[in-house]
């Protein structure tokens, strides 16, 4: 007689969770009391100061200290044969599981703080689209070694069958050249402008903003007003350009994708916060080549996965939680996109993409000067009817504004194509963001063929494959009546057949 099966043991959390809640909270403590302490300071006297704030922050981190401590007593987790299930609840208990045959991800993230204490933040999802947090559990933390023992676990299921044998070890690793492709991005504006906001909100907080803004008046005063202004903005460039290259180096240092044995791709990178992205070969419906454009005058493109089970909401908004490759010669991603789809050519260069028609140049230049007049209309309206001065501004901008709207309302129309090969179809649009997707042909699950009351004019249409990977839908837009359809019926024969009329 043979004794049963013995139910899986329930683990816990790390008990340092709680180290690192009291420690957290003293950062926030921090970040929080020294404004509030300089505030009061300069309103009563340091003693003051001293003693409304250092209680609060003592008491702050220890009622944190002992909630982590109540959470961690209450939270159990364990991985059976079919599930893996989370037990938690402070207040309220919950028990919630997932079904380890629809698991899809199983993603480690570790900021400085954990890593100090060799503990890791796991997300365990089946990669669903919604809003609520039903499709996904998280553990926070666990010892680094028991997340890589999760993984390992939960994704072993993906394996063994269906992966294509060899082709396994590193496809791409970090090079220290790829830091110049940063700064060619909306990303260091932004950075520049931040940090005269940062450099302005500190001042404020110790009372130099007006002394700040003074000495940077002084500075400037023997230049012209236009002189001026460049050198602001020239400082600025630069300022953002270094805080790009930094955040770009925190985000993919020591990058690397490794295919694992069993038919796992696996993206590991990060400098201050390491984080371990997983995505199942099973689940890979195509590539996307993604060419911004700094980075496509620089000849760079990035790579991105296309499958099912990387949700777009809110982990889209994590920074690239679906980029295998990151931006890096055009070249090299082109190399990376054929390794990950196991072709010995990717898709995306071993077709040659057929032209759109001349009509929907007229329509994107159409659209670029309208553009233009909904920005200018309204300070012509106010320069006739308020000041003068505004007309002025409204001719400048005009100036300025046609030629670079209309150049890109060009290079968006030479960057429309679609093609077929092999066992792909491609489509490539966009120019600010110029993308190129190659997609699975038996990945298509639906056409959507739209056609607007000035396209039919002009003999156009849109055509938009449907899938249940990556953004779900990709248009290829302004094709001819007859092309369109062909191209349609071409990627995937049948689909269409039914709604189409063929006229010798």
């Amino acid at each position: 007689m043979t004794a049963p099966e013995q139910e899986p043991e329930w683990r816990r959390l790390d008990r340092r969770t709680v180290v690192v809640t009291a420690l957290r909270a003293a950062e926030v403590a921090v970040l929080a009391g020294v404004p509030v302490g300089i505030g009061l300071g300069g309103s009563f006297s340091p003693g003051v100061a001293v003693a409304v704030v250092v209680p609060a922050a003592v008491v702050l981190v220890v009622a944190a200290a002992l909630v982590d401590r109540v959470r961690w007593r209450k939270t159990r987790y364990h991985v059976s044969v079919d599930r893996f299930e989370l037990r938690k609840g402070v207040v309220v208990s919950t028990r919630r599981s997932l079904n380890r045959d629809r698991i899809r991800t199983v993603d480690i993230t570790a900021p400085v703080l954990l890593r100090l204490f060799g503990l890791a933040h796991v997300k365990v999802g089946t990669g669903e689209r919604t809003d609520s947090n039903e499709s996904s559990l998280s553990l926070n933390p666990i010892s680094r070694a028991d997340a890589e023992w999760l993984r390992r676990e939960l994704l072993e299921h993906a394996a063994s069958e269906e992966a294509e044998p060899g082709h396994d070890g590193t496809l791409s690793v970090w090079r220290p050249t790829w830091v110049k492709y940063a700064p060619m991005s909306f990303v260091t504006p932004t950075l520049g402008v931040a940090a005269f906001g940062v450099v302005l909100q500190v001042a404020e907080w110790f009372g130099l903003q007006n002394s700040v803004i003074t000495w940077a008046l002084d500075l400037l005063r023997g230049l012209p007003l236009v002189a001026a202004l460049l050198v602001l903005v020239a400082l600025g460039m630069v300022i953002g350009a270094v805080g790009a290259m930094a955040l770009f180096v925190e985000m993919w240092w020591q990058y690397r994708l490794e295919r694992e044995p069993g038919g796992t791709l696996r993206v590991r990178r990060g400098l201050l916060t390491t984080r371990s992205i997983s995505v199942e070969e099973r689940r890979l419906r195509g590539v996307e080549l993604v060419e911004p454009l700094g980075a496509r005058l620089l000849g760079a493109a990035r790579v991105d996965a296309v499958a099912t089970g990387l949700a777009q909401g809110q982990q889209e908004k994590q920074a690239d939680h679906n980029t295998l490759q990151p931006a890096a010669p055009r070249e090299h991603s082109d190399r990376i996109a054929a390794a990950v789809l196991r072709e010995p050519v990717s898709p995306t260069e071993a077709v040659r993409l057929r032209a759109h028609p001349r009509a929907a140049l007229g329509r994107r230049v159409r659209w670029a000067l309208a553009a233009v007049a909904v920005v200018l209309l309204p300070l012509v309206v106010l320069g006739l009817t308020v000041t003068s001065v505004l007309l002025h501004i409204a001719w400048v901008s005009a100036v300025v504004l046609v030629p670079i709207t209309v150049a890109l309302a060009f290079e968006a129309y030479r960057n429309l194509g679609h093609g077929i090969t092999g066992g792909y179809l491609v489509i490539r649009r966009g120019s600010v963001r110029r993308g190129t997707v190659a997609l699975q042909r038996s990945g298509v699950i639906g056409w959507t063929v739209r056609q607007s009351f000035f396209q039919r004019r002009r003999g156009l249409l849109t055509v938009t494959a449907t899938t249940a990977a990556g953004s779900q839908a990709y248009s290829a837009y302004d094709l001819g009546e007859d092309e369109g359809l062909v191209f349609t019926e071409e990627a995937v024969p049948g689909l269409l057949t039914p709604f189409l009329e063929r006229v010798d």
